[in-house]
């Protein structure tokens, strides 16, 4: 939005900072796969029109500046419907899939299979491409969100994956006849289904080779800190997680310094997954995002926030946690222009299988940050 407002986003999608907040989005689950295609420029067609014309750029830059700073449902809407009348080539409802990331619980997603579950569940004719469509589907689902929420959530997200799963066929959708054998007939096709997703699920299970959770990970960095004589922060939003018998946070620091604390990226900088601190607690000496299966994005920027909010320290130990076979796709993520920034940060890549190999002895005989220099990588 930043850039539109300065007049220096340019005409180009690859490479931009659309292209990394969209790519970030799509990597969040399936149902989000292809969720670029709408922003990918199309020069047969002149669309999606917010590249050549700049008049329609900034008219999609203040829909999302708008809708950032809403409250209501009824701001979204309103600002949907004023986009909706320049009738810019190419920019629909794919949109949506941005204002759900800003509202997730007033926007639901939108995509061919969404519109095809819920066509089918509710017995609608939802066509793509129109905001009105969307629209009128999304009073549908909200009702729908409504009815059922206890079985759901306020996150719109969860009914989308629902309909989704419809459209793509996994699962029949009920009948809506009252017909006791069309129900029956679905009920079994149900139970069909949900046998064959439990035998894809066990086999995934056994032959994945990531088999470290999450949270056993921060619990190892945490314990290691710990031992090192580091004070340790848990991130904010994992502190009272099971684990080894207690919770995640147990032992660590309740708040950050005030420096941080003061700082325009503090809410950013709460969210890393473990920071370690010296034993002042005044500064950051080692941050760490453990990227299990999920995108880097969020995790790179929260890094980025606290390398840039004046704590130079922090930016000598940076590390990504991950996998020991995600190391090819990490650097080919962090390898894009919209990350270049990164490249002078010397981000290490800490694998999990270094960690469970070193961490006692680290524990027992290390000194400070050297030895998990000793035990990881810079990727760029």
């Amino acid at each position: 939005m930043s850039e539109i407002e300065a007049g220096t986003f340019g005409n180009l999608y690859r490479g931009s900072s659309l292209e990394t907040i969209v790519h970030s989005i799509a990597e969040q689950r399936q149902i989000f796969k292809g969720a670029d295609h709408a922003f990918l420029w199309k020069p047969k067609l002149r669309i999606p029109d917010i590249y050549e014309n700049p008049g329609n750029q900034r008219a999609f830059g203040h829909l999302l500046f708008s809708c950032a700073g809403c409250i209501h449902a009824e701001q979204i809407i309103h600002a949907i419907h004023d986009i909706d009348r320049l009738g810019i080539k190419g920019l629909g409802p794919a949109v949506a899939n941005l204002l759900y990331f800003l509202h997730p619980t007033l926007m639901p997603p939108f995509n061919t299979a969404i519109v095809k579950g819920y066509n089918a569940l509710t017995g609608a004719n939802v066509k793509l491409g129109k905001w009105t469509e969307y629209l009128a589907m999304r009073q549908g689902i909200m009702a729908l969100n409504h009815r059922y929420g206890p079985l759901l959530s306020n996150d719109l997200g969860a009914m989308a994956g629902l309909l989704f799963d419809l459209g793509n066929e996994r699962y029949p959708a009920p009948p809506r006849a009252d017909d006791l054998g069309a129900r029956e007939r679905w009920a079994a096709d149900l139970a069909q289904v949900r046998a064959e997703g439990a035998a894809m699920a066990k086999a995934r299970q056994q032959a994945g080779d990531n088999d470290r959770t999450h949270t056993e990970i921060q619990g190892w960095l945490r314990d290691l800190g710990l031992a090192l004589g580091y004070s340790v922060w848990i991130a904010a939003n994992d502190r009272r997680r099971a684990y080894d018998g207690g919770v995640l946070g147990q032992g660590c620091l309740e708040q950050l310094p005030p420096d941080i604390i003061a700082s325009p990226a503090a809410d950013a900088i709460r969210l890393i997954d473990v920071l370690w601190l010296d034993a002042g607690r005044q500064r950051v000496m080692a941050a760490f995002e453990v990227e299990h299966t999920t995108s880097i994005y969020s995790g790179i920027v929260r890094m980025l926030d606290l390398a840039l909010s004046g704590d130079t320290q922090a930016s000598e130990g940076l590390f990504l946690v991950a996998p020991d076979n995600r190391e090819a796709e990490v650097l080919a993520q962090l390898r894009r222009p919209a990350f270049s920034r990164v490249a002078d940060l010397r981000v290490r890549y800490l694998t999990y299988g270094e960690l469970a190999e070193n961490r006692q002895a680290l524990a027992r005989f290390g000194q400070g940050i050297k030895g998990m220099y000793a035990i990881s990588k810079c990727l760029l």
